[in-house]
């Protein structure tokens, strides 16, 4: 519950979100009125966040408190198209309520947590110990479906911006320029928004480990995804090393390549 009420609060610190005006960002705003309507959802608030770091986001404890924000590392990164398919993505976060979703779901892992601590202080029995040892695995499990029911909500919001606007092979383009914008960062720059990257449009942690699989999917490599490209990808098969699969497993996010070729999918209907 107080990650569901302070959450809004602790992003917008953490980014050092900045709401805009229309006058300050017609563009932006009014790519966020397009998409907001064709969602049926209220016009969320539209922020930006001044840091290099190539990414959006969206938050808000319900639909009519949402918000979208967006850094001015993706500004300067992505054509409009692409950042409009991405706009449509965290709009779609909003229109399905995930930070709700989420904030539910995490109860799961914390009951265990909270019954395996209490293990820890009370009788030393031998239940005492069954029980604590019971709490600690649904504690692990409970974490890996956190982390699975997060995935699965990604994939939702790619399908989400496509419904209501957003062009699939700019999505996929302007997720694979986010991959290679967040590579480049500091280590720094990383470690200052750990708390709040589950927000962010791509897991820029593991946005090293992607690189090399995406290759496969720029034919002429000419830093985008282009519409023949991807719909190629329908047909292709593609390949992803042992350690992406490794690391998605605890990531809140899809691997990339996993996510284009949906988009792909995508594309065909």
């Amino acid at each position: 519950f107080a990650q569901y009420m302070l959450g809004p609060v602790m992003v917008e610190k953490v980014m050092g979100v900045h709401y805009v005006s229309h006058h300050e960002a017609p563009n932006l705003h009014a790519m966020v009125d397009e998409l907001a309507m064709n969602a049926g959802i209220p016009k969320p608030k539209v922020g930006i966040a001044e840091t290099s770091i190539p990414n959006a986001f969206a938050f808000g404890r319900t639909k009519g408190d949402g918000r979208v924000c967006v850094t001015r590392g993706i500004l300067n990164l992505l054509d409009e198209e692409e950042l409009k398919a991405v706009l449509g993505h965290e709009i779609s976060h909003i229109r399905h309520n995930d930070m709700a979703v989420m904030t539910l779901i995490s109860v799961v892992p914390l009951i265990c947590y909270w019954i395996f601590i209490s293990t820890l202080f009370g009788d030393r029995d031998s239940d005492a110990g069954i029980i604590g040892i019971a709490a600690l695995v649904g504690y692990l499990l409970g974490q890996l479906l956190v982390l699975f029911v997060s995935r699965v909500r990604e994939y939702y919001a790619d399908e989400g911006s496509v419904e209501i606007g957003g062009k699939p092979h700019k999505l996929a383009s302007a997720l694979y320029k986010l991959v290679y914008g967040s590579a480049n960062l500091d280590k720094r720059q990383v470690k200052e928004v750990e708390g709040v990257k589950a927000f962010f449009v791509n897991d820029i942690s593991d946005a090293g480990n992607e690189i090399n699989d995406l290759r496969q999917l720029d034919s002429n490599m000419d830093g985008v995804i282009s519409e023949a490209e991807l719909a190629e990808l329908r047909n292709m098969k593609t390949s992803i090393g042992t350690g992406s699969k490794i690391m998605e497993l605890l990531s809140t996010h899809p691997n990339m390549v996993k996510r284009i070729k949906r988009l792909a999918e995508l594309s065909d209907t």
